[in-house]
């Protein structure tokens, strides 16, 4: 989400102290606190697959473990200080009003798939378990649709950057160039297309939030 770590950090740390690191990184990202969680998944999943030090299934249950055990902290949290800790402090960590509409908004019309599918969405992976809080979503629901959020994203990211890995890991000279090249390009794509995307959903929230502000007694 943010880029406190950069990748070739996150292997160095990854390479010294293992797992523990993924997993702390992936916790409090699911917490609310800018480091890049979904960074460190694929950078683990990667120097698995190109290196077999350590092994993809380990690395899949501790990011899926840390992005439950996070993001139920981050559900109590809202849960105690609500939205009020969000709109107070949220500019410092760039979720700015247009962002914390959006995620109301996109929240209270949604619930339970926000918290699945936000896994998958950069700043509402971080703070789409605060917002379940704040808003009153059932603990038992929310974690049902948290879980399953975490399982599947931990699958497809981490799954898939190491069968690149591995690809990487076999395949040499210029077709492994051309591969690293293409999946810089399609995730430069994919930010590209999510932000586009993003701001016309702000659009959307800051309209209906509006309209059900003044059709309200």
């Amino acid at each position: 989400m943010f880029d406190i770590l950069p990748p070739a950090r996150i292997q160095e740390l990854i390479q010294a102290y293992g797992l523990w690191v993924l997993f702390a990184v992936v916790m409090f990202e699911s917490m609310g606190i800018p480091v890049p969680g979904e960074t460190a998944l694929v950078t683990t999943a990667l120097y698995a697959g190109s290196t077999h030090r350590i092994g993809i299934v380990p690395v899949i249950i501790v990011a899926a473990a840390a992005a439950v055990s996070g993001d139920n902290i981050g559900y109590v949290i809202g849960r105690s200080i609500g939205l009020r800790l969000l709109e107070r402090y949220g500019r410092y960590i760039r979720l700015n009003e247009a962002r914390l509409r959006l995620g109301q908004y996109l929240f209270l019309r949604h619930g339970g798939k926000i918290v699945f599918f936000g896994r998958f969405v950069a700043f509402l992976r971080a703070f789409a378990a605060v917002l379940a809080g704040a808003n009153r979503m059932r603990w038992l629901y929310f974690l049902i649709m948290n879980a399953l959020g975490g399982i599947c994203w931990a699958v497809l990211f981490g799954g898939g950057a190491y069968l690149f890995g591995e690809t990487i890991r076999q395949v040499a000279g210029p077709i492994g160039l051309l591969l690293l090249m293409a999946a810089i390009g399609l995730a430069v794509a994919g930010v590209i297309f999510f932000r586009r995307h993003e701001k016309e959903l702000e659009e959307q929230a800051s309209s209906a939030l509006q309209a059900s502000r003044s059709s309200a007694p």
